[in-house]
Parts: C-alpha cells; sequence; structure tokens
C-alpha cells in the first residue's frame, strides 16, 4: 500500500520503476508523475535490464521479487555495467539480512513496503543530491534561465515559479537548446508511460508558461512543435 497525501519538491528526474504488483505500481506512478518526475514503468526484471540498457535514467526504483529476473540480480547487472545510477529499493523482503545483501550489491537506499509517496520522493531527493556535482546548476538559454532547485523560471527581469506540469515542460525545452519538441515527444518528457493524457494538455502548459514570462518564452514551429523562444521571436 502507498500513501499518497504529499507530492514534495526537488529536482526533477527521469525515473525507472521497476514493480510488478499493478496497484502499488500504478499508485508509485502517479505520486511520481504527480511531483513532476517522468516515470517509465515496467513489471519484470528482463524488462527493467533492457530499459536501463536502451535509456539514460537518473534514478530507479526497483522491487526485489520480481517475474523473469529477480531485482537484486537487476542491481548487479547494473553494477556490472559500471553504472552509477541512483538505485532506492523498494521490497517487502524487510528483514536485516536482505537490506545487507540490497546494500552490498550496490543499492543507494532501501525502502521497506509499505511506504508513503512522501518517504519515497525525500529518498529520491536524498539520493540525487548525493549524485556526483551537488545541487543541480542553474539552467540558462538566453533571457530565459531556469533553476531547478526552486523551479523559478525567469526572463527579461520577469520571474515567476512554475506549477510541477509547467516546470516539466519548461525543463525539456531548456535541456533542448535549439531542438523543436513535437507533441508527442513533450508528453514523454512530462508524463512518462502514462497512456492516456489530455489532447490539449502541452498547450495549456505552455500558456500558463507564457502568461507569466511572456509568449516569446516558448515559439510554436507550425506542424512540428515546440521551442525556446527569445525576446527578439514573437509567434
Amino acid at each position: 500500500m502507498l500513501e499518497m497525501h504529499t507530492t514534495g519538491e526537488g529536482e526533477r528526474l527521469r525515473i525507472l520503476l521497476v514493480e510488478d504488483d499493478y496497484m502499488l505500481g500504478s499508485a508509485t506512478r502517479v505520486a511520481l508523475a504527480d511531483a513532476a518526475h517522468a516515470v517509465e514503468w515496467v513489471m519484470d526484471g528482463g524488462a527493467a535490464v533492457a530499459a536501463l540498457a536502451a535509456t539514460a535514467y537518473e534514478a530507479v526504483v526497483l522491487d526485489l521479487g520480481l517475474p523473469r529476473r529477480d531485482g537484486l540480480e537487476v542491481l548487479k547487472t547494473l553494477r556490472g555495467r559500471d553504472n552509477l545510477l541512483p538505485v532506492i529499493v523498494a521490497t517487502a523482503r524487510d528483514s536485516i539480512a536482505d537490506r545487507v545483501r540490497g546494500l552490498d550489491c550496490g543499492a543507494d537506499d532501501y525502502l521497506a513496503k509499505p511506504f508513503s509517496a512522501a518517504e519515497l520522493l525525500a529518498r529520491l531527493r536524498a539520493v540525487s543530491r548525493r549524485r556526483p556535482g551537488g545541487a543541480p546548476p542553474v539552467l540558462t538559454n538566453g533571457p530565459v534561465t531556469l533553476d531547478p532547485a526552486t523551479r523559478v523560471a525567469a526572463m527579461n527581469g520577469r520571474s515567476t515559479p512554475l506549477s510541477t506540469r509547467e516546470y516539466a515542460l519548461l525543463y525539456a525545452l531548456m535541456r533542448r537548446p535549439g531542438i523543436v519538441l513535437s507533441r508527442t515527444q513533450i508528453e514523454r518528457l512530462i508524463y512518462g508511460s502514462v497512456n492516456k493524457v489530455d489532447s490539449n494538455a502541452v498547450e495549456f502548459l505552455i500558456h500558463g508558461i507564457r502568461r507569466r514570462l511572456g509568449r516569446a518564452a516558448i515559439r510554436n514551429i507550425r506542424g512540428v512543435g515546440w521551442i525556446l523562444g527569445d525576446s527578439e521571436q514573437r509567434n
């Protein structure tokens, strides 16, 4: 059971969630997405190994009792590739011996089920802070800046805190300066593997950002997608 009474704050992460329990996986994915993290969810160890080989994630939430390949085997495979990706083991195996095995195999933290969304998010913030480089740097592109630590955006002297989804959208564009992102790409980056997204969700978020920072903050390339703008460009 996952208690979902808070979302928490912090840097937005691309997270691989590995959980074979459908109800717990669904609740965890919603909690992470509500905190503006992009989530990919797989339900067995084989799919987890394949996903980790194909995609650059920033954290993993890993169950141990998985079909096809056990969670500890997944963890050993990851560390065997010299991948230092932060891993939080979340499992019902809560004995001291199980915790020791998980940590010895390379887990960064251990979370016993049942757990709350608030505790999971706090532990993600903690392992994120321990990554090389410490606190995430302020992103800058032309007149637009975005502070991942506070989720405050600024443009031409106008600064404003963003909602979690607005932050996630602007963050995706700021990380890819000069690149046009399509609706599908933006939806995937913001919502991860969530299947159903409202048809006007992207436009709604862009409208909110433009209202706060100015219309020139994000440009639309008709029929293609959106790109970061600058103070001289209008759409």
